[in-house]
């Protein structure tokens, strides 16, 4: 018998802004779930946050419940989801970093010096001296003591390509940032064509009739148990981001509408930096290193 833990790391203040932001507000970083599918034994780990001290804390949490990790399993290429890997591996040296073959090498890109760069502007000194990136993942499971736990393609989500992971057993399906969970979505990679190809990405997890879903990001305060609401609220978000760039004229227009319709959701920077990068600065607007 599988069971799935959820280890949520609180939002985190960052150093760096896009141009335009009020200062006098605290910019934070979205709360960030890592997953634990387990069994009596053996344990994955899906994502493995960023900052070291969040992967240590990642640590002492799998510790805790005196499991044997075999693999950890990096949902897609953005690097708050994998630069605590080289943390978690220490503690658990005989553990395998994963990904689908297809997102290797966009993790890989996220280790070049130019986008440690942009990472260590947002958190600096708090990330882990060292380094590692997934392996191809071979094959399409991941088993824990004999149960399948299944990387599934989902192509777009906040970037591409991406994936989440379905544990069939328990009608659950975990990670990545397909669906988000009481946080705003993280946008300012997308257009309107990449917006509507992360709509069928939510039907593709629609279709695996989840019953809990662990979003990649979701507020410490929200519930996983409601699967349906959790992807129908996500689409929801996506297509008001979408009319409402095309209904307004700058920056100022999207967050207007987006924090009536959804004010609610946490991480309102997350809202600025994703209404600001579609109506970008022509010269000295921040380089979108995610």
């Amino acid at each position: 018998m599988l069971s799935v833990d959820v280890f949520t790391s609180d939002y985190k203040p960052i150093a760096a802004t896009t141009p335009g932001w009020d200062l006098r507000q605290r910019a934070t970083w979205p709360a960030s779930t890592a997953t634990l599918v387990h069994g009596r034994r053996e344990a994955a780990l899906v994502d493995s946050l960023i900052t070291t001290a969040e992967a240590e804390n990642l640590t002492e949490w799998i510790r805790a419940k005196d499991k044997v990790l075999t693999t950890v399993y990096v949902t897609h290429g953005h690097a708050d989801h994998f630069l605590g890997l080289s943390v978690v591996l220490d503690a658990f040296p005989d553990a395998v970093a994963m990904a689908l073959p297809e997102v290797v090498p966009y993790a890989q890109e996220q280790l070049s010096a130019h986008y440690l760069a942009y990472w260590e502007s947002l958190f600096p000194g708090q990330l882990p001296a060292r380094t590692v990136a997934p392996r191809p993942l071979a094959g399409d499971v991941i088993t824990v003591e004999g149960h399948e736990v299944r990387p599934v393609r989902v192509g777009q989500s906040d970037t591409h390509p991406s994936s989440v992971v379905h544990v069939p057993d328990l009608d659950a399906v975990v990670g990545g940032d397909v669906a988000y969970n009481g946080i705003h979505m993280w946008l300012a990679q997308t257009d309107h064509d990449a917006r509507l190809r992360w709509l069928t990405a939510l039907d593709t997890v629609a279709a695996l009739a989840p019953r809990r879903l662990v979003a990649g990001h979701q507020d410490p305060s929200a519930s996983d148990a409601d699967a349906d609401g959790i992807i129908a609220a996500s689409r929801r978000y996506l297509t008001d981001f979408d009319a409402a760039v095309a209904a307004g004229s700058d920056a100022a227009d999207v967050i207007g509408a987006m924090t009536a319709a959804h004010g609610e959701r946490g991480n309102p920077y997350t809202l600025f930096a994703s209404a600001s990068a579609q109506y970008p600065l022509p010269a000295d607007g921040e380089d979108a290193a995610r």
